[in-house]
């Protein structure tokens, strides 16, 4: 079950580059390697993304200081039908 589980894991998270026949037929120190490697970018970019958020800026400090974020004003503006 651990042999299929890892490459289940290589082949989903390699993103399109490795096919099962492939990962299967590839010797278990290179697959290893390859899933440890894949392994740690993930947890990487996964540690990095809490702290590059798509709030920047004015917006991340008001909501730092807990202020009220003001929308724009044409989300304000649009008309209520």
């Amino acid at each position: 079950m651990a042999l299929f589980s890892q490459i289940h894991e290589i082949v989903f998270h390699g993103q399109g580059g490795y096919d099962y026949e492939t990962i299967y037929n590839m010797p278990i120190w290179l697959r290893k390697f390859t899933f440890n490697k894949i392994k740690e970018w993930y947890s990487k970019s996964k540690n990095t993304k809490n702290e590059d958020s798509w709030i920047s800026g004015e917006a991340k400090e008001n909501a730092a200081k807990n202020k009220k974020i003001k929308p724009p004003t044409y989300v304000t503006k649009a008309s209520k039908k």
